[in-house]
């Protein structure tokens, strides 16, 4: 039997935050625009999403932690978690269980969302 949505939420949303905070577990990409900024940019905009707590109904409506909207150097800038199977060929089965997911955090520009 599978786990109750409000036990397999927070599952999620401490696999999430554990990645999130130590990128262990899974993969950090930048887009193009957020990789062509100075490096000292991209390393504030790293520890901005390590350091994000400011999670809200209306920006976790899932509680899953998975999305955050951040400001480095004026610019607004988006990260977010999306949970894949092993191979990132498609959508994880079970994002409550990390053997079967690989989490994939993107930071860019909010206008490439």
């Amino acid at each position: 039997m599978g786990l109750l949505t409000s036990e397999r939420t927070r599952r999620i949303r401490v696999l999430n935050d554990n990645f999130r905070t130590t990128f262990i577990g899974g993969r950090v990409v930048m887009t193009a625009g957020v990789a062509a900024l100075p490096i000292d940019l991209q390393a504030r905009a790293i520890l901005a999403v390590q350091q994000f707590s400011a999670f809200d109904r209306e920006n976790d409506p899932h509680g899953q932690h998975d999305f955050g909207a951040i400001e480095v150097g004026g610019d607004a800038l988006f990260w977010k978690i999306d949970q894949y199977n092993e191979d990132c060929s498609a959508g994880s089965e079970d994002p409550a269980d990390p053997e079967k997911t690989t989490r994939v955090l993107t930071i860019m520009f909010s206008s490439e969302y």
